[in-house]
């Protein structure tokens, strides 16, 4: 646990070394420390989706009775099904 962490130039440098090395032989997690980040805001990435006039219209006009933009709301719906997703995958099988 006594090697030290190198310098990294950039975040994917950073990433691709973590995703090749424990982190246990750099830093001691027992002595860790949760923190919380409220004001951290995550990175986002501008994409092109092809959506159906029809199933656009339908989203805005969901988003208009919610009072939230449409892409807003395509966000929320994403995050949401992404979630049901996961927890259906990892909950222990009953049998």
């Amino acid at each position: 646990m006594s090697k030290s962490i190198p310098k990294f130039k950039n975040e994917d440098e950073e990433r691709a070394f973590w995703s090749e090395h424990d982190s246990s032989e750099y830093l001691n997690w027992k002595s860790a420390e949760r923190v919380l980040f409220p004001n951290l805001k995550p990175s986002t990435r501008a994409i092109s989706l092809r959506l159906s006039e029809s199933l656009l219209d339908a989203l805005r006009q969901m988003a208009n009775e919610r009072d939230v933009l449409y892409q807003s709301l395509i966000k929320i719906f994403l995050q949401e099904r992404i979630e049901e997703d996961f927890k259906s995958r990892h909950l222990p099988s009953s049998g």
